[in-house]
């Protein structure tokens, strides 16, 4: 089994075909489900964060609330707005924080230049390696329920592009994340450094093992779908965490689950929309 290789700074899982040359949505989320009602803990009313606030208050104070680097650009603002305001009135999705954080992370940093026309387009994109970035809104769903406050700990399976964490970077500078396939991840380096993601940390190795090192987690975000959940997140999930993650076979319809830890260290699990994403890959013992 090849060493596992932990590296400072700092994609998702869902898919996407040619047919004809059209691009079609195959996986992420079924546009029929996803334009169904949200559940009432991310569509309802406005969710009162703030994306990423921030204090003067000294660095070891308790309770005091970090800063760190989230880059901006003016690239493609109209684009991006345009984005926002899809996922929010054909989705339904009202947490402010979210859409806030999905204007201010330039989708197109981590899409391939071929695909790069593409990336404002309510999709998942191939990014190589039978991997993609995932639907804008998959993507705004999976970070709003885990309803991240500043200091939390958030670790990420699948890395990808690198999306997902930048969108989580917005909330929190303490973003793990895990990639198994070692060019993606090295790309996902590449891009954090090239505009400044500073805090975001990248493993790569194997997702299913969790970062028990780093442990444990406010919360757990997983791109890419197990036959079940792996034990080792489970553990690894703080308790009053929340864990979203796909679940089922590929190729098939999967369910997206919400896991939470409550204070007694008991496990929830609810299943919130059908799904579908690429599978968890796995290391070779």
């Amino acid at each position: 089994m090849g060493k596992r290789q932990t590296i400072w700074l700092g994609a998702a899982a869902s898919g996407v075909g040619l047919i004809g040359g059209v691009l079609v949505c195959l996986c992420a989320c079924l546009c029929s489900s996803c334009r169904q009602s949200l559940p009432e803990s991310v569509g309802g009313a406005e969710n009162s964060r703030s994306a990423g606030a921030q204090s003067d208050g000294k660095p070891n104070e308790p309770n005091t609330l970090p800063r760190w680097n989230r880059p901006r650009t003016e690239e493609r603002q109209r684009e991006r707005l345009r984005m926002v305001e899809r996922i929010r009135q054909e989705y339904g999705l009202q947490d402010e924080a979210v859409l806030e954080a999905m204007r201010n992370v330039p989708r197109h940093w981590f899409v391939p230049p071929d695909q790069s026309a593409y990336a404002y387009y309510d999709s998942p994109l191939p990014i190589g390696y039978g991997q993609t970035i995932s639907q804008p809104f998959i993507v705004a769903y999976m970070t709003s329920v885990l309803a991240l406050e500043p200091n939390d700990r958030v670790l990420e399976i699948g890395t990808g592009s690198g999306y997902q964490a930048a969108v989580l970077n917005e909330f929190t500078p303490n973003v793990f994340t895990i990639e198994i396939i070692r060019p993606l991840a090295e790309r996902a380096i590449e891009t954090f450094r090239r505009y400044g993601y500073e805090t975001i940390r990248v493993r790569i190795g194997d997702g299913y093992k969790g970062w028990p090192e780093e442990a444990p987690f406010d919360a757990i975000v997983v791109t890419c779908a197990p036959d079940k959940i792996p034990p080792p997140l489970l553990e690894q999930l703080k308790v009053g965490g929340r864990m979203i993650i796909p679940v089922g076979s590929e190729g098939r319809l999967q369910e997206l689950v919400l896991v939470e830890k409550d204070s007694k260290g008991q496990i929830r699990k609810r299943s919130v929309m059908d799904v579908r994403f690429v599978p968890l890959l796995r290391q070779k013992e």
